[in-house]
């Protein structure tokens, strides 16, 4: 599949995971302890044997600029093999940016046409998935397809976030619907597509196509080949933290499919301090740890059920972490419970801290994204002791001991980092 052609996109905002995407792109926020979401489609690509990506990236890029570097951790360096950051054109009017994934590749016609491919691959770098892209170019080549999506079967009530479809006995599609509120169709969009390269140069002329699923798609449809290609496999879009939550839920259980080491999903590891500077998992003496998932250099003098953690975490004694999702370098003190909670990079939680996420109080600055019953604690931020923290509470980054009014954090609610007081 040598003449496909990757354009893998990175650009979205990924404001419904709120403060997770506050400092990095959506495909940059860690997942499963050691990766990082784009490291699913990076390694989809790799195992497929694909040789040539570029990456469309436009939000906060600098840290998923540094995670994917040279490519060389998913085999992507060489002569004939490379990826490519491909910024926006960037100038001094937001015109300048990209208005849609369609608009994205517009933007991108010179390295588009440079390696004179067949076909090209669009995927995202937001979902966790396993997939071998090569039945789909296959399926798409035997159908003489100018566009073929990815798409498979879920339930009414998901349908409405996803572009669905209508098929025929053959699999072509008849009817396309975007994200509607009441779905005709049960198959939904996986966000993977490949073009006839020729076809999609043409229809990347049409000035009114900014986006695949609400513009490009619709307007194949009604006259050209598009079809649909059935995926059967594990796929989760972890665009919210509710999504994001279930997905570290469905890593640790035994009977889900979800296994990236099964999978063979790379990570770069040099980048997270992995090759040979972080010590073995310490498990202490009188801690407990199940059905829990470990990142090298964590030590546990407490109790951990049901929780996935980065590298470098540290729980003290008498600490109790349950479903939970710790990421590096985060101390949790002696004492301390945290149930259902997402914890960022570098967090300090202090001794005897009670923190549980479960609530049907939705928080009141950001109701939209956070009501499922979770509590997010942000990059660097440091929690006092003896604080009691409800569910759906937002504990913004950096926020320090001082910024904490009262040590009782009632549901719903957020902290920020207090301004200074001047005069």
């Amino acid at each position: 599949m040598s003449r496909t052609l990757v354009m893998l996109l990175a650009g979205g905002e990924g404001s419904r995971l709120n403060i997770l995407v506050q400092a990095r792109a959506k495909p940059a926020v860690p997942f499963g302890g050691i990766y990082r979401i784009i490291d699913f489609t990076l390694s989809n690509i790799m195992n497929s044997g694909l040789e040539r990506v570029g990456v469309l990236t436009q939000y906060k890029p600098l840290s998923l600029m540094s995670h994917i570097g040279t490519g060389r951790s998913w085999d992507l360096e060489g002569r004939n093999r490379g990826i490519k950051i491909l910024p926006p054109h960037t100038g001094d009017k937001d015109s300048d940016w990209y208005k849609g994934t369609a608009d994205a590749l517009r933007q991108n016609l010179d390295f588009l046409t440079r390696y004179d491919p067949e076909n090209v691959l669009v995927v995202s770098g937001d979902h966790i998935y396993y997939m071998d892209y090569n039945p789909m170019i296959l399926f798409h080549r035997r159908n003489r397809a100018h566009l073929t999506v990815a798409m498979m079967p879920l339930p009414k009530d998901q349908l409405r976030h996803f572009g669905t479809a209508q098929t025929d006995g053959e699999g072509r599609i008849r009817e396309w619907e975007e994200k509607p509120k009441e779905p005709k169709g049960t198959l939904a969009s996986l966000g993977i597509y490949v073009f006839r390269t020729d076809y999609l140069l043409q229809a990347l002329q049409e000035p009114s196509t900014m986006d695949f699923g609400r513009d490009l798609i619709p307007w194949a449809v009604k006259k050209d080949r598009v079809f649909a290609f059935p995926f059967s496999g594990y796929w989760r879009d972890v665009g919210t933290l509710a999504f994001y939550f279930q997905a570290h839920q469905d890593l640790l259980d035994p009977h889900s499919v979800l296994n990236p080491e099964a999978w063979g999903i790379q990570a770069n590891l040099e980048e997270e301090g992995m090759l040979g500077d972080r010590p073995a998992v310490m498990v202490g003496k009188n801690a407990r740890v199940v059905r829990s998932f470990l990142s090298p250099d964590t030590v546990i003098e407490g109790e951990v059920e049901g929780s996935v953690f980065s590298p470098g975490v540290r729980v003290g004694k008498g600490a109790r972490v349950v479903d939970s999702i710790v990421m590096h370098d985060t101390v949790i003190e002696e004492g301390a419970h945290l149930e259902r909670v997402i914890v960022d990079k570098r967090v300090r939680i202090g001794k005897r801290c009670r923190i549980s996420g479960r609530s049907s109080v939705p928080n009141r600055e950001f109701p939209g994204q956070l009501k499922e019953g979770l509590t997010l604690i942000g990059k660097g931020a440091s929690i006092p002791p003896k604080t009691e923290i409800g569910g759906n509470v937002i504990i913004f980054p950096w926020v320090k001991e001082r910024d904490f009014q009262d040590r009782r954090v009632k549901a719903g609610e957020t902290i920020k980092i207090n301004p200074p007081a001047f005069g």
